[in-house]
């Protein structure tokens, strides 16, 4: 049985929850990602940031991305997979959540991250209800 660590993409760079807006778009951009995780003392998991966070949560509202940290959208507990959970696992939490990408914990270090596009490949079959159910408003 297939694990997130099988699947996962290894090395997430965080961004750091002190660390603007416009320092995560570079970052992003630099690493062609969409999205990344938020990182705070001890490179802990603070939550995820997104491009669509930057844009449709502070520039849209007229916020400063160069005075806004990163740290004020990565709130809350973020969903993430354990390295060990079965895809199955992994399946149902971003059905359940309705996420894109998971953050892969490893104890508490950040040891990857599981795109959807990962686990559609890996589950075939499941293609289609994977990506409906993630993407289905609720």
């Amino acid at each position: 049985m297939k694990t997130a660590r099988d699947l996962m993409t290894p090395g997430a760079e965080c961004v750091g929850e002190a660390e603007s807006l416009v320092e995560a778009a570079r970052k992003m951009r630099e690493l062609n990602v969409g999205a990344l995780p938020v990182c705070g003392e001890n490179n802990r998991l603070k939550g995820m940031l997104t491009d669509r966070d930057i844009v449709v949560k502070c520039i849209a509202d007229g916020g400063d991305p160069s005075k806004t940290t990163a740290g004020a959208f990565g709130q809350g507990k973020p969903v993430t997979i354990g390295a060990d959970d079965s895809i199955e696992e992994a399946l149902r939490t971003m059905e359940s959540h309705q996420v894109r990408r998971l953050p892969v914990i490893d104890g508490h270090e950040l040891v990857g991250m599981l795109a959807q596009a990962d686990v559609v490949r890996a589950t075939p079959g499941r293609a289609g209800r994977t990506v409906s159910e993630i993407s289905e408003p609720r």
